[in-house]
């Protein structure tokens, strides 16, 4: 099976509920290594696809994604960008050219 690699970005208010969830996808990603490739955070959500600003998640040892249950604030940063966006093409774009997609 080919592995296919994830993009995770984080929207609205920034609080420790949103560490909670990075961390949860990411343990769950992790555990699902021989179907999930890498996993790239957006840098302050989706607009880190936009500017293709990524963090590999990958680097982080389990500690520091544990860590994530208990920090408050966003660890990747956060955005209040409009779900429905004129820029959504460009950001197509920009994962498909990060994970050369099809």
């Amino acid at each position: 099976m080919t592995r296919k690699n994830a993009f995770y970005a984080q929207s609205g208010g920034v609080s420790a509920v949103i560490n909670a969830l990075a961390c949860f996808v990411l343990q769950t990603a992790r555990q699902h290594s021989e179907e999930i490739g890498k996993v790239y955070a957006g840098r302050n959500g989706i607009i880190g696809a936009l500017t293709e600003d990524l963090i590999d998640t990958g680097v982080e040892s389990e500690a520091a994604i544990a860590a994530l249950k208990h920090t408050p604030g966003a660890a990747f940063g956060s955005c209040l960008q409009a779900h429905v966006n004129p820029r959504a093409p460009r950001a197509i774009r920009a994962l498909d050219r990060s994970f050369s997609c099809t």
